[in-house]
C-alpha cells in the first residue's frame, strides 16, 4: 500500500498555522480540530516546520504557562520529516518508529510547495489493519471453498 491511498481514504484536510501565531491559538486549534499536530507554513503556503503536543508539553516544562503566549515558532520543528504520495506504507511505519515521530506531512513528487496532506502513525496503523483484515478474509474464502 502507499500512502497515496491512506490520503485518499483520509482526505486532503490540513489543519495549518501560521509561524507567529501563539501557542494558545495553537492548543485552541489541536482542541478544536482533535489532532494532535499542526504543520506551520509561511506567508507563501511553504512548509517551515510542525509542531505537537509534544512541543507543547516540553515547553511547559522547561518555561511554565508563559510558554502559552510565545510564538509558535519558538516550539516548532524546523526540520521537517516528510513523505510524498508513492511512499511505501510499511517503509514509512518502520521509518516513523524509528525516527520516533507521530506525524508526516505529505509533499508533492515534484518540486511544488506546500503540503498535500498530513498522516498520523494512527493512519498507518488503521491501514495496516484494514490490509490484514481483507488478507483473512481471503484466506478464509480460500479454505471455505
Amino acid at each position: 500500500m502507499r500512502v497515496s491511498e491512506i490520503v485518499r481514504r483520509k482526505g486532503t484536510d490540513v489543519v495549518t498555522v501560521a509561524p507567529d501565531a501563539t501557542v494558545k491559538d495553537l492548543v485552541a486549534l489541536l482542541d478544536e480540530h482533535r489532532i494532535g499536530a499542526v504543520v506551520v507554513l509561511d506567508d507563501d503556503r511553504r512548509l517551515i516546520g510542525i509542531v505537537g503536543e509534544r512541543d507543547i508539553v516540553r515547553g511547559l516544562a522547561q518555561q511554565g504557562s508563559a510558554v502559552l503566549d510565545l510564538p509558535v515558532s519558538s516550539l516548532m520543528t524546523t526540520q521537517v520529516e516528510t513523505c510524498s504520495p508513492g511512499d511505501d506504507v510499511p517503509v514509512l511505519a518502520e521509518r516513523m518508529t524509528s525516527l520516533r515521530i507521530r506525524h508526516l506531512p505529505v509533499t508533492s513528487d515534484d518540486d511544488e510547495p506546500g503540503v498535500l496532506a498530513i498522516v498520523s502513525i494512527g493512519d498507518i496503523v488503521k491501514s495496516r489493519l484494514e490490509e490484514l483484515e481483507h488478507e483473512r478474509s481471503q484466506l478464509e474464502n480460500y479454505i471455505s471453498q
